[in-house]
């Protein structure tokens, strides 16, 4: 068994569950605020991408994304991205921006998300890992001791592959719901 950290609440549950389970999940990343970043003792957060921030089809930050980013930044919480999608694709992203940018990230690995926050200068108590997928986003911040936030996908691909990810992600997510009764069900 492992004894896993989620919002106050000390939780049993299976070592590999443990680590898929999300710390919280939101409706969108526009609810993940500031203030419950400083409320959970978070000043760094690691974020993936596509269907995170933004959809694939859009090769830049849009402009409620960029307020997004500008109101954390207001709040001295620092950012960085590893996204698993291409070099190209990452940097395209960040041009305008300037934060820690890692294209083929290879999550759930770590190599990246320990360079993602020594350029913070943050430890894995005070950062948080964000994205849209469980076995990849999820596991990789468990893994390395991070607090792991889920969103659900912007606009999810249909492909065979992620049709078979999200099939096997609906129990774990099921079972967020059922340890965190009263929580609304946004996914």
């Amino acid at each position: 068994m492992l004894v896993w950290y989620n919002d106050c609440n000390i939780q049993k549950v299976g070592l590999i569950l443990g680590k898929l389970l999300p710390d919280r999940i939101f409706a969108d990343i526009y609810h993940v605020t500031p203030e419950f970043l400083a409320e959970n003792g978070i000043c760094a957060l690691i974020l993936d991408i596509d269907n995170t921030l933004v959809t694939y089809d859009d090769p830049e930050p849009t402009p409620p994304i960029i307020e997004w980013f500008r109101s954390m930044e207001n709040a001295g919480i620092k950012l960085s991205f590893v996204s698993n999608n291409n070099v190209e694709r990452v940097e395209l992203f960040n041009k305008n921006l300037g934060y820690y940018a890692k294209g083929k990230g290879k999550k759930p690995f770590g190599k990246y998300i320990r360079q993602a926050m020594d350029s913070m200068g943050s430890t894995p108590s005070t950062t948080a890992l964000i994205g849209d997928q469980i076995f990849t986003d999820v596991f990789a911040g468990k893994c390395h001791g991070l607090r792991s936030f889920l969103v659900p996908p912007i606009k999810d691909k249909l492909t065979p592959f992620f049709r078979a990810k999200r099939f096997l992600e609906k129990p774990i997510i099921s079972k967020y719901y059922r340890i965190h009764k009263g929580e609304r069900r946004e996914r």
